[in-house]
């Protein structure tokens, strides 16, 4: 199924609905690599711009969550840091959203997901506003309204949170 990409005048319509914002781990919040140490622990790659992008819209009581199939403890380790929700180990995300906006009393259309791989794309079908990075795999892009002029893990979820709070310029700041 090909998502139509939205018009810029459509997207800051459509993110002034937006009330959650999904990430995905592996490839939106890290740039998709892993570092295994000899004694098998694992290490990834994170953008601090990122990071305080994430700070900024946390700041403005804007609701964030990590979705991930990952169960290292890297995820909840930086998820902590940043002080966002993270539910990893999900093994069907689409079924955990779901169940998610109905305890929030959120209508899919006020969910923003921002995904890179193909255990991505049922949750990218069922929102409102599907974002892909910009190195998301092809079928992931395909289903997207929304690609983000940054690859995971280099600027993407930055370049959403900053959309995000300039959508609504009344409302939040972005805070360099």
């Amino acid at each position: 199924m090909m998502k139509t990409r939205i018009t810029p005048q459509s997207l800051v319509k459509k993110l002034q609905s937006i009330k959650l914002l999904v990430l995905d781990f592996d490839g939106v919040l890290t740039d998709n690599r892993v570092l295994v140490l000899e004694d098998g622990r694992e290490a990834v790659f994170c953008s601090r711009s990122d990071g305080l992008g994430l700070e900024n819209l946390r700041k403005q009581n804007f609701e964030i969550l990590v979705l991930s199939k990952e169960t290292n403890p890297v995820v909840s380790r930086r998820c902590e840091k940043l002080k966002i929700a993270c539910l990893q180990g999900i093994n069907n995300k689409l079924t955990t959203l779901q169940r998610l906006l109905q305890e929030k009393a959120l209508d899919a259309e006020q969910v923003a997901y921002v995904g890179n791989d193909i255990n991505d794309l049922e949750c990218l079908k069922a929102v409102g506003l599907p974002i892909a990075v910009a190195d998301a795999y092809p079928e992931v892009k395909a289903v997207a309204a929304w690609i983000t002029t940054h690859q995971g893990g280099n600027g993407a979820v930055r370049e959403v949170c900053d959309r995000i709070m300039q959508s609504r310029p009344s409302k939040i700041k972005v805070h360099a």
